[in-house]
């Protein structure tokens, strides 16, 4: 039987399906069974002739390439039982270590054969207030306690767990204080040459000023803060701030002219080795020293293997097609890292391409065909990645095609080209003074402008979360609008977006409402939904990395879930771990009323909650009950949170940031008691100070939820406020193992429970 040929490109298109399925799984195989399916479906891959069967062969193959993949990083993270374990290790520091405060943050790969004790893989560790911070590439002994990745898991939010899968990291933890951590050696490695080229940067142009070109020249961002990046992604050119393929392609055009260049010089070279195959080896030599220096991000390795095909290609004298090329780095990629799927990079880098290829058809030549081009590109990658970055990242911006018609040709052509010259040339200050500082001075006025842009409307556009069939469909749509000449109704490709756009909207009755006690660790945040109103009660925590769980985890879940703006703010009280998110919430839907049981410890203006005062939404009434603060003294702040009682047709919330005993046992429990059945958060995240007896008798709960870190280091929930919650017949849910939690409180009948973000387990790599 004649074998059927199969394109490369169908072939990639399969190995990605098969990898990508995988990962919509909650349970993978033991690695061995994978093995034997993949061995099984090669087998049938190189024996069937027929194309329809060679097909579901490479799609099962690299499905099963996956999970072993996938069972293997599983099988090597750190045991669950092991959690808060002290162990020694020895290895070396990965990467360039990330300086926040006086704290050090990095990733640790121990030794192989470290023992039995030590931990399988790569680890992210922090050393607080060290005094002789870690450096590239430095070996280390080093006592550290460790515990299994484990992150937040909410609406809209980011996955921590999926994040160390994909970069195999099995274990975080910090760094123990004591006489064994000791620095054994300091090797010079890449990484070291990296650091070394950054604070050479810093000496030339200033530490701020060479925040973004250490980030074009070598991958370091640790210079950028959260306001860059956010000027990045409203402006949509986080992909010129990273270092993109297109760069890498530069320096590859750079080492071609050098070559041109040099045999224009010396052209008796030829005589010894073709100028084509020179010109072919120096671009591939210089973008591989580039992207070796910017760490190997994915669209670097994308590009360099894009540019060893086409040389490959010219020693076999072959052309090799833009498709073609694509298809091969696609190959490559998924069968070093199978994993990399994982990886929002993956899809906007090897998506971004494909759309180029397949939608940009120059229909003039000299420049008018050149802006033409220019123009059809970026209006392509604008809409055509929208869908991708809604998906990944509940949000994107309508102003990135105006902002990369002028950031783009401008870091590509100019300041990427300087910046690579100067860097070749720091050892002597003088002669690359002379190209870093107009580098610098070019992304300075840049910056400035793209900070105006950030604050156009349209800058930020998000919407809520439909699940994956609107975002293939809108990405399909947008291959539709671009697609070439003679596809027939190539407008109607605009209709593939209002899925997107337009999500169904599942909105609670006229005197129901929703409430959503958010996953922020150690802290409290709560969404309450009514029909056409959205309340916020505290808004988790700040970090000590400058980053807060208002930003990271309240808006994103606001986005996701559709139920912004937010009409009303409330904090309990001022402890961070309440309030360390509210400025962001502020900051980004200014006009919500703001009240807080103690406005002066808040960075911005609020009023106090005053007891007795109430309001109504849709039929919903809110309203706050008194903690008698004249009786209570010169206490900490927690007992003077804002009780807020929110009362439904069907059922009732009571919400109590951190209230202690002295507050319960003072307010009145005819104030606490309601006929309707009540759900309750346990007061200060179930410390045994809170929530006593006589409390719980007054209010009376069929729910009660904790919010608290997993594995916190103060014990929260207690056993003794379980087993008495319990004991009165109350159930107990806590997010560190739920989630997110979602309670629905319907107007005809009781409230319950109507999900929890970590259980079911949806996805393997979840705990």
């Amino acid at each position: 039987m004649l074998r059927s040929p199969i394109s490369i490109v169908t072939l990639a298109v399969a190995a990605a399906i098969g990898c990508t399925a995988v990962q919509g799984l909650a349970w993978l195989p033991p690695w061995k069974l994978s093995a034997l399916m993949g061995v099984l479906a090669l087998g049938v891959f190189l024996r069937a002739g027929n194309a329809w069967i060679r097909l579901p062969a490479v799609l099962l193959m690299f499905a099963a390439w996956s999970a072993i993949h996938g069972a293997l990083a599983m099988d090597a993270r750190w045991a669950a039982s092991r959690d808060g374990e002290d162990v020694t290790v020895t290895g070396h520091v990965v990467d360039l270590p990330r300086r926040i405060g006086a704290d050090t943050s990095f990733v640790f790969a121990p030794d192989k054969g470290g023992g039995a004790d030590a931990p399988r893989g790569r680890v992210r560790l922090t050393w607080y207030r060290a005094v002789a911070p870690p450096k590239p590439c430095e070996r280390w002994r080093l006592t550290v306690r460790l515990r299994r990745p484990r992150g937040s898991l909410n609406p809209g939010g980011g996955d921590t767990e999926r994040g160390a899968l994909q970069r195999r990291l099995v274990a975080t933890g910090y760094v123990r204080a004591g006489p064994g951590n000791t620095r054994l050696s300091s090797p010079i490695c890449i990484d070291a040459w990296r650091d070394r080229i950054g604070e050479a940067l810093d000496a030339r142009v200033g530490v701020h000023d060479a925040r973004i070109l250490k980030a074009l020249a070598i991958g370091d961002t640790r210079g950028l803060d959260a306001a860059d990046w956010d000027i990045a992604r409203a402006t949509g050119v986080s992909h010129l701030i990273a270092i993109s393929g297109f760069h890498v392609g530069v320096a590859a055009g750079g080492g071609v002219l050098s070559a041109r260049l040099l045999y224009a010089c010396l052209p008796w070279l030829a005589l010894t080795l073709p100028r084509q195959l020179a010109q072919a080896f120096a671009g591939l030599f210089v973008a591989g020293a580039y992207g070796v220096l910017a760490g190997l991000g994915l669209p670097t390795v994308r590009t360099l293997l894009m540019i060893a095909v086409v040389v490959l290609a010219g020693l076999g004298r072959r052309r090799a097609g833009g498709a073609s090329l694509l298809a091969l780095a696609l190959l490559a990629v998924l069968v070093v890292d199978p994993l990399a799927v994982l990886a929002p990079g993956f899809w906007l880098s090897f998506g971004g391409v494909g759309f180029l290829m397949l939608c940009v058809t120059p229909r003039a030549t000299g420049w008018r065909g050149w802006l033409g081009a220019l123009l059809q590109a970026q209006a392509a990658m604008s809409i055509a990645l929208l869908p991708m970055s809604l998906w990944w990242f509940g949000s994107a911006s309508l102003v990135g095609f105006a902002a990369n018609l002028i950031a783009a040709p401008l870091v590509s052509f100019l300041v990427v080209p300087l910046v690579l010259c100067g860097c070749v040339v720091l050892a002597w200050p003088a002669l690359s003074g002379v190209l870093l500082v107009p580098a610098s001075s070019l992304l300075s006025w840049l910056w400035r402008l793209l900070a105006t842009m950030a604050d156009w409307p349209g800058a930020r556009v998000s919407v809520a979360e439909s699940g994956a069939l609107p975002m293939i469909l809108a990405t399909c749509g947008a291959a539709w609008l671009f697609a070439p000449r003679g596809v027939p109704l190539r407008s109607y490709g605009a209709l593939l977006f209002l899925p997107l756009a337009l999500p169904p909207r599942d909105l609670p009755a006229h005197g129901a409402f929703r409430a959503w006690v958010l996953d922020v660790g150690q802290g409290l945040s709560v969404l309450v939904r009514t029909r056409s109103h959205t309340l916020v009660y505290d808004a988790g925590p700040a970090y000590a990395s400058g980053q807060d769980a208002g930003a990271g985890i309240v808006l994103p879940s606001v986005t996701a879930l559709g139920i912004g703006p937010v009409d009303s703010l409330v904090i309990s009280h001022g402890d961070s771990d309440h309030a360390g998110g509210a400025a962001s919430v502020v900051g980004r839907y200014p006009q919500a009323a703001r009240l807080s049981g103690e406005p002066g410890r808040l960075r911005f203006e609020a009023m106090r909650c005053l007891p007795g005062t109430a309001w109504s939404w849709d039929g919903v009434t809110f309203r706050f009950i008194e903690v008698p603060a004249q009786k209570i003294g010169k206490t900490s702040g927690n007992d003077r949170s804002c009780v807020l009682a929110v009362e439904g047709e069907g059922g009732r919330l009571l919400l109590t940031g951190d209230l202690g005993n002295k507050a319960e046992r003072l307010m009145a429990a005819a104030s606490l008691a309601s006929p309707l059945p009540t759900v309750t958060t346990i007061a200060h995240h179930g410390s045994r100070h809170s929530s006593d007896t006589a409390w719980l008798r007054a209010v009376r709960p069929t729910l009660a939820i904790a919010s608290a870190g997993w594995r916190n280091r103060f014990g929260h929930p207690h056993p003794s406020i379980v087993d008495r919650h319990a004991g009165m017949g109350i159930e107990v849910y806590v997010t560190n193992r739920s989630g997110a939690i979602r309670i629905d409180f319907p107007a005809n009948a009781r409230p319950y429970v109507e999900r929890e973000w970590r259980r079911p387990r949806r996805r393997y790599w979840h705990e």
